[in-house]
């Protein structure tokens, strides 16, 4: 590489939409939701060391409530290389806060990536080229890059990300300037946004030298990036709680893409584990033991191998057994699994479910 990359990875999300597998002492990213006997923490990390070399220049910034738990699942993370936020604030904070650490170790010119530690990426070779590609364009570019995917499909799900004009190609892939940010589309826009070809979904993943992020904190994000530098982490709990897209790259000029094909998900609910792991040739989807009788359509997830999940005529629904807890949702109903979380956490007799 042009010069060494940094990758963060961002651990500090809840994953609600999981419930009942995702629980608060046990997140989304601690779970194995592809089968592959690895958490999507490690995971991630597994991902991300051959790019930082080693365990020394990998970084992971999560919540005060599971940072024992992230410690257990990667041992071999420097301590000093975990950041654990007192209270959640969302990635704004987040990035501004290792923003200044990575800066007070290596300088302004260090080179950052921003990872969520509950996506799954398909094609190594092709993750790590992207990301040599990315780290070219911040070393040489007053730029914080995002990797935007190639849409599969007209996803209301996803924010997008409209490309203007081409700057450069590092191999082989272009890169452009971002015209726009946009949130979650209906499906009419997003069909219109497919047809022009110049949209990309927002992956979430951005990568950039501190010393220019920090510079468009100062200009955009003040009330973010100046109380972090005045006070330390003791100031969280009294930041504003905001998305870095909104925060920040929705107002920079800084902003650049470069898009990419490689397999991804973000695994935001449990209608991603179909995406992931239906094949053709089956009804449904089962992790667990499961008998049916005309049920299609199904996502089934038993976590106890002593248990059995029967099901009789049921379509297009969830099914979730985990511990004291059955959930059953019909799968396009399954974003509202926070709300149900709401009406437990304001009973106490669910408390030890939640």
């Amino acid at each position: 590489m042009t010069r060494s990359l940094f990758p963060v990875i961002l651990a500090g999300g809840k994953g609600e939409r999981f419930w009942p597998l995702s629980r608060q002492n046990r997140p989304k990213q601690f779970l194995d939701l592809d089968g592959s006997g690895r958490s999507l923490l490690q995971g991630t990390a597994d991902r991300l060391l051959p790019l930082a070399g080693d365990w020394d220049n990998l970084w992971v910034i999560t919540s005060s409530q599971i940072a024992q738990g992230v410690k257990e699942q990667l041992p071999q993370l420097p301590p000093d290389n975990l950041l654990i936020e007192l209270q959640g604030r969302d990635t704004a904070a987040a990035v501004a806060w290792t923003s200044l650490e990575i800066k007070k170790r290596y300088g302004d010119d260090a080179i950052v990536g921003f990872f969520p530690a509950d996506h799954w990426i398909a094609e190594q070779e092709a993750f790590a080229n992207t990301l040599y590609a990315a780290t070219q364009l911040a070393a040489n570019t007053a730029a914080i890059v995002t990797l935007g995917i190639k849409p599969a499909f007209p996803s209301t799900g996803y924010g997008y990300i409209e490309q203007g004009e081409k700057i450069s190609c590092f191999d082989d892939l272009p890169a452009y300037h971002v015209n726009r940010f946009t949130e979650k589309p209906n499906r009419q826009t997003a069909e219109k946004f497919l047809s022009t070809g110049r949209f990309s979904w927002n992956s979430g993943m951005f990568i950039f030298r501190v010393g220019v992020v920090l510079k468009e904190l100062h200009i955009h994000a003040p009330d973010i990036i100046e109380p972090l530098e005045k006070h330390g982490p003791d100031i969280y709990p009294h930041l504003p709680k905001m998305s870095i897209d909104y925060a920040l790259m929705e107002k920079t000029g800084l902003a650049y893409v470069i898009p990419v094909e490689f397999g991804w998900d973000d695994l935001g609910d449990w209608n991603a584990i179909e995406r992931l792991l239906k094949k053709e040739e089956t009804t449904n989807v089962e992790l667990g033991t499961h008998v049916g009788l005309d049920t299609k359509g199904a996502i089934i997830y038993n976590s106890d191998p002593n248990d059995v999940v029967v099901t009789i005529g049921l379509e297009d629904v969830v099914v979730v057994r985990d511990r004291n807890v059955t959930l059953i949702v019909k799968k396009d109903r399954t974003q509202q699994i926070k709300q149900i979380l709401k009406i437990l956490q304001s009973d106490p007799r669910f408390t030890e479910i939640l």
